[in-house]
């Protein structure tokens, strides 16, 4: 007997990008590829039947936000208004969910969908992320929330979140791995001719600058330090000792500022490097992995699959900026 389909409901906020959508198309070819609907899709909005999008462009077919009803297994709040206090035709979105979520397993947000939870107040005490030209706003406005700027898509208890626009494709494909495996995953990957099935750890534009810039004069040390000795080995006890920390300070310290271990710093930045030198220079991948302290190209080459979905050749052939 075949497994019922999951029940996802879109919340669609007045004046969206259309590409807050996407995740639609990602669960539609889902349930075409494995022959059957293993997801429900519906929509629903606060000005059905039909919502102007943000470039003009009137989409139909929408149902009223429901009083009664069997809860869906996931509601998606696609996109919002990051605007302060949050648009009227938008504090329907805001109520609804408040009165219902309890009752909703999952719930996610797509680009400034983070907004309408945050203003429910689902995400107080959760880490969430959004478009990155947002994330100050929403860190000020909720302080209550633990904004992540780093990483593409942020999953916490049954909820959500993702970074701008395009991110959301991401997360939706996340969504179908873990409901139907990796294959299926990347099987829509391909039909929907994607180059990148980015990780929930890819960085958004400008993440790492923007963190950069609120770092204090001490930890600016420690990633100078760092990008200084990527070639070279880095515990956390070498580190801490440049800078004048024991470890344990130094991993609190990191914790508290770039919300990861002295590890995951060190393999961040290596990465980010091995990214620059792909792209930007024609090196051997030997030597891309000796200057960046990989260890080795098997290890350079598992870091890329994990964290791009790509192989080092295959990064480079898509991003370099010249022919190589």
């Amino acid at each position: 007997m075949p497994r019922s389909a999951k029940r996802v409901w879109f919340l669609v906020a007045p004046r969206i990008s259309m590409i807050d959508l996407a995740p639609w198309e990602v669960l539609g070819h889902a349930n075409d590829l494995l022959g059957r609907e293993a997801y429900r899709l519906d929509a629903f909005g606060p000005t059905a039947p039909t919502i102007r999008t943000r470039f003009g462009l009137v989409l139909g077919g929408l149902r009223p936000l429901p009083s009664r009803f069997d809860p869906p297994d996931v509601a998606v709040v696609a996109g919002a208004s990051p605007a302060d206090p949050i648009p009227q035709e938008q504090v329907p979105l805001v109520s609804w969910l408040r009165r219902h979520r309890q009752c909703i397993p999952t719930v996610v947000s797509i680009c400034t969908g983070a907004f309408v939870l945050a203003a429910a107040g689902i995400l107080d005490g959760r880490r969430a992320t959004t478009h990155w030209l947002h994330l100050d706003d929403l860190r000020r406005r909720y302080p209550a929330v633990r904004v992540i700027d780093e990483g593409i898509y942020v999953r916490d208890r049954g909820v959500w979140t993702s970074a701008g626009l395009t991110a959301g494709i991401d997360l939706a494909l996340a969504l179908v791995e873990q409901d139907h495996g990796h294959a299926l995953a990347m099987s829509v990957a391909k039909r929907m001719v994607l180059f990148l099935r980015r990780s929930g750890h890819q960085a958004q534009f400008s993440s790492a600058l923007r963190r950069q810039e609120r770092e204090p004069p001490r930890l600016r040390d420690v990633s100078t330090f760092v990008v200084e000795h990527l070639d070279e080995p880095l515990p956390v006890q070498r580190i801490a000792a440049e800078v004048g920390m024991s470890p344990r300070t130094l991993s609190r310290w990191c914790r508290e500022h770039l919300d990861e271990s002295p590890a995951e710093l060190v393999r961040r930045l290596r990465m980010a490097e091995a990214r620059r030198l792909l792209e930007e220079t024609t090196l051997p991948l030997k030597d891309v992995t000796s200057r960046t302290g990989m260890g080795d190209q098997s290890t350079l080459w598992r870091a890329f699959m994990h964290d791009l979905g790509v192989t080092p050749a295959d990064y480079r052939q898509r991003f370099a900026a010249d022919p190589v």
